[in-house]
């Protein structure tokens, strides 16, 4: 049996649930999930492999990066054009409960010109009445290029299955990009220090410096299996540091706590986590 292939674009507004799908659909967590605008440089990617049928997906951040002209985010807007350029179709995602046509409308228009396999689904149907969507895929199915319209829980994990079920149909016959055992292009240490910085938006709402970086220097696994993590939080700029810190460093602890729990969760470990606020090295 000949081996199938197929690669995906999660394409979207910001919280309109694609983390949450990709790791529903990987059945690990491999991109982290935050309320905020995503930051992230790095294109994540998840894979998932079912019988002959390897499916790639590319999770993006969101698409108000598809029209962006502001310089310092030319990177993320470069690694979302790639995934759609390398993508065979595009999983646009929809937030059920935020539907904008007008704003929609103008993600879509941009994405066919590549002319794009282009599927919409619309999430979290878990907090809404199926009917209620109806008039929204009647107004899009007006388009005249959309190719088919799903609807899911990505956070229940609901309608995923047809989701798969119509990859496997559109899969075609191509040599695997990656291993049978391999589910993300990220490592270990990647996923720990996304924790970090995803607990460094939580607690530093509109003070945080989106400039920063979380860096990883220490991730051992100790004797007694638990995991030992050292990151410096590197900032450009030191003036940001008092922020981080907190008064009597609470701030600081708070993210630490955050970060070593969900990592915790994750790896499925005890985790010793150690922060260090430092200015940022380019040399």
């Amino acid at each position: 049996m000949k081996n199938k292939l197929i690669r995906v674009s999660l394409i979207g507004k910001t919280n309109v649930g694609k983390s949450t799908l990709i790791n529903s659909l990987i059945g690990e967590t491999i991109s982290i999930v935050n309320r905020k605008i995503n930051t992230t440089e790095e294109m994540i990617i998840g894979i998932s492999n079912i019988e002959d049928t390897q499916i790639i997906f590319y999770d993006t951040p969101g698409s108000s990066f598809l029209n962006n002209q502001n310089i310092i985010k030319t990177k993320i807007k470069t690694n979302l054009w790639e995934a759609i350029y390398n993508s065979d179709c595009i999983f646009y995602l929809i937030d059920s409960l935020k539907y904008n046509f007008k704003n929609i409308c103008e993600d879509l228009e941009k994405i066919n010109e590549l002319k794009k396999t282009i599927i919409i689904i619309f999430n979290k149907m878990d907090l809404i009445n199926n009917r209620t969507i109806l008039p929204y895929v009647n107004e899009l199915n007006n388009l005249g290029f959309i190719n088919s319209f799903f609807n899911i829980s990505a956070k229940y994990k609901k309608g995923l299955d047809e989701l798969f079920n119509f990859l496997k149909y559109r899969a075609v016959k191509n040599k695997w990009l990656y291993n049978n055992n391999e589910i993300s292009n990220k490592d270990d240490v990647f996923i720990s220090n996304e924790c970090t910085r995803n607990a460094i938006l939580k607690f530093l709402h509109k003070e945080v410096p989106y400039n920063l970086k979380v860096r990883n220097i220490v991730f051992k696994i100790l004797k007694n299996r638990n995991l030992k993590i050292k990151q410096l939080i590197e900032l450009k700029n030191l003036r940001y540091k008092p922020i981080i810190l907190g008064k009597d460093g609470k701030t600081i602890r708070k993210i630490r706590m955050n970060s070593q729990n969900e990592i915790a969760k994750i790896m499925q470990s005890k985790v010793h986590l150690y922060l260090q606020v430092v200015k940022f090295n380019d040399k």
